[in-house]
């Protein structure tokens, strides 16, 4: 079975629901915005993303909100305090509504989960 393209898992997404795909094309605008040379794959039900080949997160619609996963988000200096998660790598924001992508910063986020993802492969 091929794997699913970006624009066949957001079609699925708008049909199911016309918030979370809104949200989610926020978030892919944002990532597109602030950061260069990014590329998108769909894997584990979700869209990941690498800049300049280095992949450093994604975006996964819930059912009752958005999440924007950081695979090396544990080795972030959160100054902001709003990642959530415990495990051992990965972090995460949740965004339940398009307010809540500026209110949890995820702009000021990006460079620092590419960052943490370089860092993460360099050790």
């Amino acid at each position: 079975m091929a794997a699913k393209s970006v624009q066949t898992l957001l079609e699925d997404l708008r049909l199911v629901s016309e918030e979370r795909y809104v949200l989610v094309q926020a978030v892919r605008d944002l990532v597109r915005a602030t950061l260069p040379d990014i590329s998108e794959e769909v894997k584990y039900g979700g869209i990941l993303f690498a800049s300049s080949g280095q992949p450093f997160g994604g975006v996964f619609a819930y059912s009752q909100h958005v999440s924007v996963e950081f695979g090396a988000g544990a080795l972030i200096d959160d100054q902001f305090g709003l990642l959530e998660g415990s495990g051992k790598g990965r972090r995460h924001l949740k965004l339940r509504g398009i307010d809540d992508i500026a209110a949890k910063k995820l702009a000021a986020y990006l460079p620092l989960a590419l960052a943490a993802a370089s860092a993460s492969q360099a050790r």
